[in-house]
């Protein structure tokens, strides 16, 4: 099965993007559910149809679902607060600070994951599309898997064997199976854009993020590209090309920044708001011809390589960075925290080369170069 999460800046035309693509899987004969974790649903308004929080048929192999947040605050979420009052609770927190510490900044988006895995686990799909919100939440999203991982393992529960720590251990698993999930062979970001510079920054550093996250992004759709003019003269032709011309300028500068990975795709700008199984399907031609829409070239470079270096050794942080990219490297115990542009990550150092220094680092297009030094 492949999960393949749309994602960007808001207004880029995702949930569109996200639905075409369904269909066209769909009407390939392979069974395809759509989700939208996005706040706004409007993945419904997309396929013409209405959708509720359990799948529902669309058309054909095509099923839908829109993850309703008052439902998992009133399920699934009840179960893990209860999980963690008792985690707070044995760590020595009164019942007063354990419901305040319960009621988690981002628990809407580790929710919507945890029902994602659930939707996809529990149905004859093929295929899952997801719809996710704009960028900023669905890094949000991204992020909290790996964040709550580690501040779980450092709680002194797991050293004792108590109904805290059985509580403990049942949470981070929970949690450890989203982090697979997202950074599964089976899973893959494709980031929706429009051709403007603005759009553009923010792709680069959702980029930069996702590759923190080891998270693969197996291409980057640009959205509403203005029709060629092709013989047509006057004020709306010359206006037309001037904005075109403006659009392969910043598709170039994507191109050769070597910050998109995998397949870069375009789609014209439409004239009528694309809603139904039949325009969709038209936008879906246009995105793929008669290649698969799974079919990318995704990046799987690993996050890490070494190679020695005189007396130590050259760590490769593998990501896309820009060359005005706000970088900042420190060691805390055996990892390295690893900050670009706001975005943070702590990163386990091999185990070989925990008892190494580090002496210095430098960033280039294809990410940071670490230098550490032997001690002995």
């Amino acid at each position: 099965m492949r999960i393949l999460l749309f994602t960007g800046k808001g207004g880029v035309g995702k949930t569109t993007l996200a639905a075409a693509t369904a269909a066209c899987l769909a009407r390939r004969g392979r069974k395809t559910l759509m989700v939208s974790t996005d706040p706004a649903h409007s993945l419904a308004d997309a396929v013409g149809k209405p959708l509720n929080d359990e799948p529902s048929e669309v058309d054909g192999f095509l099923y839908g679902a829109q993850v309703d947040m008052r439902s998992l605050a009133d399920g699934a979420w009840s179960t893990l607060r209860e999980q963690l009052r008792t985690v707070f609770s044995g760590l020595g927190l009164d019942l007063l600070d354990a419901e305040e510490l319960t009621m988690l900044p981002g628990v809407d988006e580790l929710l919507s994951l945890g029902e994602v895995q659930r939707l996809a686990d529990t149905g004859p799909w093929e295929n899952v599309v997801v719809d996710c919100g704009p960028t900023a939440e669905t890094l949000r999203l991204f992020a909290l898997p790996e964040a709550v991982s580690g501040y779980l393992r450092r709680l002194p529960a797991w050293r004792s064997a108590t109904a805290t720590a059985r509580s403990a251990d049942r949470f981070a698993a929970y949690v450890e199976s989203l982090r697979t999930m997202l950074t599964g062979e089976e899973t893959t970001v494709r980031l929706v854009l429009t051709p403007e510079r603005v759009v553009v920054a923010e792709t680069r550093r959702t980029l930069t993020s996702l590759a923190l996250r080891g998270i693969t992004v197996d291409g980057v759709v640009v959205n509403r590209m203005m029709p060629s003019a092709g013989l047509w003269r006057g004020a709306a032709a010359t206006w037309l090309r001037t904005r075109r011309a403006q659009q392969e300028q910043v598709l170039a500068e994507l191109r050769e920044g070597g910050l998109v990975p995998g397949t870069l795709r375009t789609v014209e700008h439409r004239a009528v708001e694309p809603v139904g199984m039949e325009a969709l399907l038209e936008i879906a031609d246009e995105l793929y011809g008669q290649a698969s829409p799974l079919v990318g070239e995704p990046d799987t470079v690993p996050l890490l390589e070494t190679s020695e270096e005189g007396d130590g050794v050259r760590l490769r942080i593998v990501m896309p960075l820009a060359k005005d990219s706000d970088v900042k490297l420190a060691r805390i115990d055996d990892d390295l925290a690893v900050t670009v542009d706001g975005f943070r990550r702590l990163i386990a150092l091999p185990e070989p080369l925990r008892a190494y220094t580090l002496t210095g680092a430098e960033s280039d297009a294809r990410g940071l170069l670490v230098h550490l030094e032997n001690p002995l």
